[in-house]
């Protein structure tokens, strides 16, 4: 595993610190129930995230909670500025975070910077989020990551 993941593989070795000691079995074992319980359970985002960086595909994950966050912000010069910070960083073509979404959406998006709504970046945050529903999360239910939480607990049953 890469370096940048190692803590997770010393959480899953000792689990007496950190997320997995906060975890409960049932709450692993939800999250092969489907992807919205992943992502709604309260340590899964942070395990998920570990396991998209070993894709290189965490940049998914990190967009659909800044939307989340953004869609919560009040202040309009606060969504505006938030709003061109995240284009930069997730939408424009060559973005250092670029996502992957088709042209009309990106489009879209660019006319709906205008005003800041807190819906702008809905459409990409779904494409994104079927994204990780259909591609990554599959393989993150079969990797190492997932698997490794799910025999330490039948182990501890």
């Amino acid at each position: 595993m890469s370096p940048r993941i190692c803590w997770l593989c010393k959480l899953q070795q000792n689990g007496s610190s950190g997320v997995t000691s906060k975890l409960s079995g049932q709450e692993v074992i939800q999250w092969s129930q489907s992807f919205q319980s992943l992502m709604t359970s309260k340590y899964g985002p942070i395990v998920y995230k570990a396991y998209l960086k070993t894709e290189y595909s965490d940049e998914n994950l990190e967009f659909w909670i800044a939307c989340e966050k953004y869609k919560r912000i009040k202040c309009r010069w606060k969504r505006a500025a938030r709003a061109r910070k995240l284009f930069k960083l997730y939408i424009r073509p060559n973005a250092p975070r670029e996502i992957n979404i088709d042209s009309p959406t990106r489009e879209d998006i660019i006319q709906e910077l205008q005003d800041s709504s807190p819906y702008c970046f809905e459409d990409a945050q779904k494409i994104v989020y079927h994204h990780m529903e259909r591609d990554s999360y599959p393989r993150f239910l079969q990797s190492s990551i997932y698997q490794g939480f799910i025999s330490r607990y039948n182990h501890q049953t």
